[in-house]
């Protein structure tokens, strides 16, 4: 019998901090989808302010990717 309620005390001791984990998980996720947000809109007014030198940028670092790529697969 006491067995059984040690059993059932561990078991809603473990089921509580699941549950403080599982909040505190949905506290962090849904702090970093704000500040993906913040960023993403951030990022989307330095584009329109200065669309020529996002392209130049794209473009620079899509042929830096493009050139390390060939040469990974020279070796």
């Amino acid at each position: 019998m006491e067995a059984t309620e040690s059993v059932n005390a561990e078991r809603n001791d473990l089921r509580a901090r699941l549950e403080a984990a599982t909040e505190k998980a949905k506290e962090v996720c849904k702090k970093l989808q704000e500040e993906t947000v913040a960023a993403a809109k951030a990022a989307d007014k330095a584009v329109r302010e200065h669309p020529y030198q996002a392209i130049g940028i794209g473009f620079g670092l899509g042929l830096l990717v493009g050139v390390l790529v060939m040469r990974c697969r020279r070796d």
